[in-house]
């Protein structure tokens, strides 16, 4: 039978921890820190194919273990603010799933892990590995591994200074290990393994600031060896060996000073002087990669090209001049992002045969380019995992089930959605637009309707958004639905698209006039203020294809149609009703008067009412599906029912008819979170106390004008989570046997389903039952902070709606993620 559970979507994107957090394997895996986790990405099918969990910290440094022979590696070694290393090793090389991995953790280091390198010094079936890694404890500790043994064999001091970047290489024509470590002093130390001890060998003078990368390469009988720091520049040095019977003539020309050094086993003396200096960048350069070696004509070769990233936003590729031999930079390969609201980039990695570079920008978005067939230095930009870089508080999905939203503390709403190709049957999910950049952290949001949503954020004022022309087209485009399908009012009036002002928050709209064409440089306008800052960066473009980083920076905001000022303190949820003419929200209180829910009409953006009853923060507010109640759940371990009495012109009104209260309360701690069942019948309700409720009945025949307060119980045993239960949701599609499906988020970060059904007039342990655990590598790191169910069966962009035996479940964490999970309701 199909597993129950399969992981169909996850978004997510490379820590901002510095070079070193992306590393691209030979078998044409991209690994990557997100949060706690190492992602395992293969951009030739564009999705993550695995999530590696064993670190209790952020991952800082990952790395593809180097083999001598250059074949595929089969491990992968990551280092953490958990102060451990881990080395994961794959039994079975065809399969990347987390079944088959092993992992080592290697501890000792008392400080972050910041840098790490690993090679093979042999190619045996059981691989020794030799391992260096670099912590803010000042020191270098070198690992040596055998079969299922790590330990630690020599531990490197640095005083006081930090050390940036590790790398391991051989010397030259011998098996002897050699060690670059460039760090805060400026200076870069080789070691020298010797009678199984690293020794100092040199100091290699001459960066200017720290040093933020090295890296080696093999090149023939040379060693070469790439150094990058913040003074700006890239350095390049050669080691080779030195022979001993030539005679120093003494002639007068000049030549770069050489420093030698002698192996004391194998009495060869080998010299290093300094190949080039290359001057490009204007700030900082984070990283220098070589590209790898390739395998031609039996040999492997080692292409002379590197490539190094910077914070003055560019990634260049370098190599020598055909002619001159000098380092040149490549004039045409200098890509990177123009305009949006980014610093440079950290990290960037050449694919295995050079043909596409990654790079890992400061806001930990990632970039790859592709090099144009036709035009060698032509590099386009190519479609790659995306996601938020710091908590996710909200995700919801549209009414009709065809793209996510999601907000998060990284300042940013986000919206994915299934990108349909006509050649191919498989479906993946993408980033197609970022509605809004704010500027401050973002905490909740709800649809209103099919392109307009309500979102707030740690402000007083809730904003609300409407798509702009060039969304719904491209949209169109990307999954596949007719324009028809999707523009149901008058599309005439919309905008094309949105732009911030220089120093604003609001997203402004952009109309087809506004883009008018700038006067010619003769004229006399050019030399004022305003136009040499124009106020408009948005570009419509039509797209095919979910658009790159630097476009989603830019040209993807929605204008700002509505601000709702009424709350105290920063906004902490809103919620819509289904007919989509009222959103009710609530902001973070420590008062009763601070704690009222306030209702607004979607029509005349007007205040409705306000409800007062919570003495603290309002955490969750959910309608019901046949819109008559709105719950409102709170910090002060109570829940409060509003039922709709009679409307007037201005919208409906709403008044309490049920709560719990001292006596009456089943939670002792904060309930975090609600939902309705989709016949209005009973709600649920999921609190810190680790329990799970649900309550009722609610349906209007039941209950009769003033007893709700008695007649609203709980209807289910208590469900023990087993942990603090942050986020719970039901489904709207039941099981074929007619059960609620429950889904159940905690804040270790698992989530589980469960299904319930009431069997008989008291509540039974027996109407629950555990549908499936998730398994823990598919699941959150962190804190579950919101489950949401798609509303139909079926999967987005599949065209299964009808009896379809899947459902889908959005979930958003602490862990920086969204994942999108396929749910078979008749394995439940």
């Amino acid at each position: 039978m199909a597993a129950p559970v399969s992981l169909c979507h996850i978004a997510c994107c490379a820590n901002r921890a510095g070079g070193g957090a992306v590393a691209w394997g030979r078998g044409g895996l991209l690994a990557f820190g997100s949060c706690h986790d190492v992602i395992l990405y293969d951009p030739a099918v564009r999705r993550a194919v695995a999530a590696l969990r064993g670190h209790a910290g952020r991952v800082n440094c990952v790395r593809w273990v180097r083999r001598r022979d250059r074949a595929s590696e089969t491990e992968l070694i990551s280092g953490g603010s958990d102060k451990q290393l881990i080395l994961w090793e794959w039994k079975d090389k065809i399969t990347w799933n987390n079944q088959l991995v092993e992992s080592i953790p290697l501890k000792g280091h008392t400080e972050a892990v910041f840098a790490v390198d690993a090679v093979c010094q042999s190619d045996e079936p059981d691989l020794n590995l030799l391992i260096a890694s670099a912590a803010s404890d000042s020191t270098v500790r070198i690992w040596s591994q055998h079969g299922s043994e790590a330990k630690c064999i020599e531990i490197l001091q640095f005083g006081n200074g930090f050390v940036m970047d590790v790398c391991l290489s051989f010397l030259p024509g011998s098996d002897v290990p050699i060690l670059a470590c460039g760090g805060d002093d400026c200076k870069i130390s080789l070691f020298i393994q010797q009678n199984g001890q690293f020794q100092k060998t040199l100091m290699l003078p001459g960066h200017e600031d720290w040093i933020r990368g090295v890296e080696w390469a093999v090149c023939g009988e040379d060693l070469f060896l790439a150094s990058c720091a913040q003074d700006c520049l890239i350095r390049i040095w050669k080691v080779c060996t030195k022979s001993k019977q030539l005679p120093e003539t003494e002639d007068d020309s000049i030549k770069l000073k050489e420093n030698v050094f002698t192996i004391k086993d194998a009495d060869t003396s080998y010299a290093v002087s300094l190949e080039s200096v290359l001057a490009g960048h204007e700030n900082w350069v984070y990283a220098v990669h070589w590209q790898p070696s390739f395998s031609k004509d039996g040999s492997m070769q080692q292409p002379m090209r590197i490539l190094s990233a910077s914070m003055d936003k560019t990634v260049i590729v370098w190599e020598p001049d055909k002619e001159s031999g000098v380092w040149l930079e490549q004039a045409s390969v200098r890509v990177g992002e123009v305009g949006g609201n980014t610093l440079g980039f950290f990290d960037c990695q050449f694919s295995p045969d050079g043909s596409m570079i990654i790079a890992h920008a400061f806001h930990g978005a990632l970039h790859l380019w592709k090099q144009a067939t036709a035009n060698k230095k032509e590099w386009t930009p190519e479609v790659v995992i995306s996601g938020h870089f710091n908590s996710v508080e909200d995700v919801k999905w549209d009414p009709e089930g065809e793209f996510i939203i999601s907000v998060g503390s990284d300042q940013t709403t986000r919206l994915f959605a299934p990108w349909k190709r006509k050649e191919e049957t498989e479906v993946t999910w993408h980033e197609i637009a970022r509605p809004q950049v704010h500027g401050y952290d973002l905490r909740c949001l709800a649809m209103i309707g099919r392109f307009e949503f309500v979102s707030g954020a740690d402000e007083k004022v809730l904003r609300v958004f409407r798509a702009p022309k060039n969304f719904i087209e491209n949209f169109s485009n990307i999954t596949g639905i007719p324009m028809e399908k999707l523009c149901s009012h008058q599309s005439s009036d919309l905008p094309e698209g949105a732009t911030v002002p220089a120093l604003g928050l609001s997203n402004k709209a952009v109309f087809e006039g506004d883009m008018a064409v700038q006067p010619d440089e003769d004229e006399e306008s050019f030399n004022t203020i305003s136009n040499q800052y124009p106020e408009i960066y948005f570009q419509p473009l039509i797209l095919t294809e979910p658009p790159p980083e630097d476009h989603l920076l830019q040209n993807t905001l929605w204008p700002e149609i509505q601000k709702l000022y009424g709350h105290g303190y920063e906004i902490f949820c809103v919620a819509c009703n289904n007919s989509n003419t009222v959103i009710a929200s609530a902001c973070k209180a420590s008062k009763k008067e601070h704690a009222a829910i306030i209702l607004w009409s979607t029509t005349s953006w007007k205040k409705l009412q306000s409800l007062f009853f919570h003495n603290l923060t309002v955490t969750q507010l959910a309608f019901s599906p046949d819109d008559s109640f709105l719950l409102a759940v709170s910090r002060d371990r109570n829940w409060s029912l509003w039922r709709k009495q009679d409307s007037l012109e201005s919208g409906p009104v709403f008044t309490c008819c049920a709560y719990t209260d001292k006596n009456t309360a089943v939670h002792s701690r904060i309930i975090w979170s609600c939902d309705w069942t989709p016949d209005s019948k009973y709600f649920i309700t999921g609190s810190r106390d680790k329990k799970v409720i649900i309550w009722g009945r609610c349906d209007l025949s039941v209950i009769t004008e003033g007893n709700e307060l008695d007649s609203i119980k709980p209807c289910s045993t208590v469900l023990d989570a087993g942990d603090s239960v942050t986020a719970v949701g039901i489904s709207h599609v039941l099981t074929p046997d007619g059960r609620y499906i429950v889904a159940v988020g905690l804040e270790n970060g698992k989530i589980t389903l469960y299904t319930w059904k009431q069997s008989g007039k008291e509540p039974a342990l027996a109407d629950w039952t555990t549908g499936v655990e998730i398994d823990n590598s598919q699941s959150h790191a962190l804190a579950v902070k919101r489950l949401c169910w798609r509303h139909h069966a079926g999967r987005a962009g599949h065209n299964d709606e009808n009896s379809s035996k899947w459902l889908q479940l959005a979930s958003c964490g602490a862990d920086h993620c969204v994942k999108i999970f396929n749910v078979n309701r008749f394995a439940l």
